[in-house]
């Protein structure tokens, strides 16, 4: 789970939260009309710009955001040298008993072309359409939230026309002009609060997870292709250190 976003959404809201309640109650913000068309209409809104496979489809990338599942660099450079020594000592085949091992299905993918004895070349093409195509995925995802964060303030903004469309045929009763304006208003807030605590934020991290995501992946790509063309480790080494940060790299002694 990615504590930052848990507690960056848990911060944002608490905090919103806490400021209506110093000054009145929380009770005056909730309106189910408002909710309904903010929220219904931003959906709807983004089913009519995307199609519904696509809409579907963001939910699951949307997981990225709260539940993070990264490796380690270090941890993929000790598993290719464990992986590169192996083939240089026992041969390529060596490889294969360790692939029911290995949870990664890009990661064994790769091994798996490799003891099937493909040349690097068509091994790189079949990998790099892969990342290709989850850079893809993740750029849809992360188009469709930052959509609905626009969609959001000005479905919250037609909320408010439509409130003030309501109290101004009332007119005649002063009295309910106050509590007709509030309510106005609240459609306003609800898209805003949707827009900058929630799609815009999300649709930042999505983003941050997938180049994480694809850097990791050249990396085990440069790994793969290494130790199909029968590389020194020590040279498979130096290749996947660069591309760690300096003060992350392995210090040999």
């Amino acid at each position: 789970m990615d504590l930052a976003t848990i507690i960056g959404l848990v911060l944002a809201f608490g905090l919103v939260v806490a400021g209506i309640m110093m000054n009145s109650t929380l009770l005056i913000y909730i309106d189910i009309p408002s909710a309904v068309i903010v929220l219904g209409g931003t959906i709807g809104a983004a089913l009519v710009n995307y199609p519904i496979g696509h809409m579907m489809s963001v939910l699951k990338v949307c997981r990225k955001t709260l539940f993070a599942s990264m490796d380690d660099p270090k941890d993929i450079i000790s598993r290719f040298m464990d992986y590169a020594n192996r083939a240089r000592r026992e041969g390529i085949l060596s490889l294969e008993p360790i692939l029911k091992e290995i949870d990664d299905e890009y990661l064994k993918k790769g091994l798996q072309l490799t003891v099937d004895g493909l040349e690097p070349q068509t091994i790189q093409e079949i990998m790099e359409t892969e990342i290709h195509y989850l850079e893809s995925r993740h750029e849809t995802g992360a188009e469709i939230l930052g959509a609905m964060g626009n969609y959001a303030p000005a479905l919250g903004m037609i909320g408010t026309v439509i409130g003030l469309v309501a109290m101004l045929s009332t007119m005649s009763d002063p009295s309910t002009i106050g509590p007709a304006m509030a309510v106005a208003l609240i459609t306003t807030f609800y898209g805003a609060l949707l827009a900058n605590l929630v799609f815009n934020p999300m649709a930042g991290k999505l983003k941050l997870r997938s180049r994480q995501e694809v850097l990791l992946r050249e990396m085990v790509l440069e790994g793969i292709l290494a130790i199909s063309k029968g590389e020194n480790p020590r040279i498979i080494e130096e290749k996947l250190n660069s591309y760690l940060a300096p003060s992350e790299r392995k210090i040999r002694d």
